[in-house]
């Protein structure tokens, strides 16, 4: 593949969020390949430092990189990289970040705290993001304005539910943070 030719075009897209909240599941429902995961299982040497409340039925954790891709078309592709979740792995996104359109942050009603390191990180580095709250099971549902209160994130930043499961759900967080990511690049935010 000729990545020099000018009719080609890779957009590159960051899922991030904290530990368990679906980020490798949003990858793999979405990717036309098979996913590159680095999922491993959670160890007795780990269990001392992830804090599983909340995602006790977690067995495995990404240590590097969640990896996939969508064609748009012949020559357009988006690539989808999936974030390590707990503090230990953050050194990794400064360099996950580089060249990226804009940032999904999964957010986990269950443990909405663990999304505020994600939000910082791209508010801190003016990377456009958007909220995608995942929909667990048998996860308590918010208003999605006490959500945005509660992590204080700016109005034109969009917040939407999701199911990270579902290709469809999926694909739509995508557009909107495509049409987002467009618009503040409009406004040179």
């Amino acid at each position: 593949m000729d990545y020099a030719r000018s009719d080609t075009l890779a957009i590159k897209i960051l899922i991030a969020g904290g530990f368990g909240v679906g980020k490798t599941t949003m990858v793999s429902a979405v990717s036309e390949i098979q996913p590159l995961s680095t999922e491993e299982l959670l160890s007795d040497r780990g269990a001392r430092v992830d804090d599983t409340s909340g995602v006790e039925a977690k067995t495995t954790t990404t240590v590097a990189l969640d990896f996939g891709r969508i064609t748009l078309r012949e020559g357009l592709w988006i690539y989808l990289f999936g974030t390590p979740g707990q503090d230990r792995f953050w050194f990794m996104w400064d360099e996950l970040a580089i060249g990226a359109l804009g940032a999904v942050v999964l957010a986990d009603t269950r443990r909405l705290g663990d999304a505020f390191p994600a939000v910082d990180f791209f508010e801190q580095r003016r990377i456009p993001y958007m909220v995608a709250v995942n929909l667990f099971d048998g996860a308590r549902r918010h208003d999605p304005a006490v959500i945005r209160r509660a992590l204080a994130v700016p109005g034109h930043v969009p917040l939407v539910p999701c199911d990270a499961r579902e290709r469809e759900s999926v694909k739509e967080v995508l557009l909107t943070l495509v049409r987002h990511a467009r618009e503040m690049s409009r406004v040179g935010a």
